[in-house]
């Protein structure tokens, strides 16, 4: 059973992009090769800049969903934690 993550990058804009994935650097890599979401398709590069262990997949798309409705200071404030 694999392990999922949220994380957070930092896009080349400044603006910040919430993903979860079974492997991070793995889609990392796909966002800064043009292959990953589209919102990040067009601010490469991206910086991994905060990641959490999820518990399933469902809490993975739970908690993301929350951080993506969050305010950039409260995305900044969790990077900073």
């Amino acid at each position: 059973m694999a392990d999922w993550h949220i994380y957070l990058v930092r896009c080349a804009d400044g603006s910040l992009y919430a993903g979860i994935s079974t492997d991070v650097l793995k889609r990392m890599k796909k966002h800064n090769d043009g292959n990953g979401a589209a919102y990040t398709r067009s601010r490469r590069p991206v910086v991994l800049v905060w990641k959490e262990k999820a518990t399933s997949e469902s809490h993975a798309r739970k908690r993301e969903a929350e951080i993506k409705g969050w305010t950039r200071a409260m995305k900044e404030d969790l990077i900073r934690l």
